[in-house]
């Protein structure tokens, strides 16, 4: 089966991306999200994001053009459903894409193959409420989506060979590397990020360390490009107690026990960039230590 139309359901900071680098890539896009302004956002956005790549030389002009005339806003998930594939990125709630797969169902043409870019949630699971098992992955971006390389396929129980095969095509159309895993909590990159991410929450904890030696010590002692605690930060606080909580429940080993300070720093509000407090305070010229 031949992939042209795809669905992206969700237009937030994973949704535009994905639209973005589907639609560069020849793909005619259909981009759905319950927000109006999110939509609004993400293509304004997105044409931003096009036009740093022109200035950066990466892409011609024309092929900006091009890439912006392929995405369609599709008001509803019925409109959304015409498509060869479908790219669930809504927020992490196992509830909120059941609810979506189900709403698309009657919808969707029999060949259509559903993925979630979920990061944490069973995609055997998912697959089990659909009309289409077989026809059903865990299609996991990383953030953010036009500029990481990596895209994680993780197979359901039931995922068809086919299925599978058919994404690793689309990954590689698109330029990422397809990377298989199992269906277990975390896949493979959150599995091993999210604890490191944690270990570090727990050295701050403890007193170990403070937020900036913490970092310095894994950006110039471990040669990571960031330090843990601003790339928790840009991923987000919440996202990051999401995984750990469910990788907690999902494998009841107690070293994946999310640390009391992430969850105090979630209960504040507090949940990195996008708020612009997190580990770091983001409201002055330079980010600030916040411990």
């Amino acid at each position: 089966m031949e992939i042209r139309r795809v669905g992206v359901i969700g237009a937030g900071e994973m949704g535009n991306g994905i639209a973005h680098v589907f639609a560069l890539s020849g793909y005619e896009v259909l981009l759905h999200d319950v927000s109006d302004e999110a939509v609004r956002n993400a293509l304004a956005l997105i044409d931003a994001n096009l036009r740093r790549q022109v200035e950066r030389g990466k892409i011609a002009e024309a092929e900006k053009a091009e890439a912006l005339a392929r995405i369609t806003v599709a008001p509803s998930l019925a409109e959304v459903a015409a498509v060869d594939l479908v790219i669930e990125a809504a927020v992490e709630s196992e509830t909120v894409k059941s609810a979506i797969f189900e709403e698309m169902l009657p919808h969707l043409p029999p060949h259509a193959i559903l993925t979630s870019n979920t990061s944490s949630i069973s995609i055997t699971r998912l697959a089990s409420r659909t009309d289409r098992p077989e026809k059903f992955m865990g299609f996991h971006f990383m953030n953010p989506v036009p500029v990481m390389e990596l895209v994680e396929l993780v197979r359901g129980i039931a995922t068809s060979e086919d299925t599978y095969q058919a994404l690793v095509g689309v990954s590689e159309k698109i330029g990422k590397t397809p990377a298989s895993s199992a269906d277990f909590p975390g896949f493979t990159v959150n599995r091993i990020l999210m604890p490191m991410i944690n270990e570090a929450i727990y050295a701050l904890y403890e007193g170990v360390g403070t937020v900036e030696s913490i970092d310095n010590s894994m950006r110039l002692g471990a040669n990571h490009p960031m330090g843990p605690f601003q790339l928790a930060d840009f991923i987000g606080l919440d996202a990051c107690l999401a995984i750990m909580n469910a990788l907690h429940d999902g494998l009841a080993d107690t070293k994946y026990r999310p640390c009391p300070l992430l969850a105090k720093y979630v209960e504040a509000g507090w949940l990195g960039r996008r708020t612009n407090r997190g580990f770091y305070d983001y409201r002055g010229e330079e980010p600030v230590p916040t411990r």
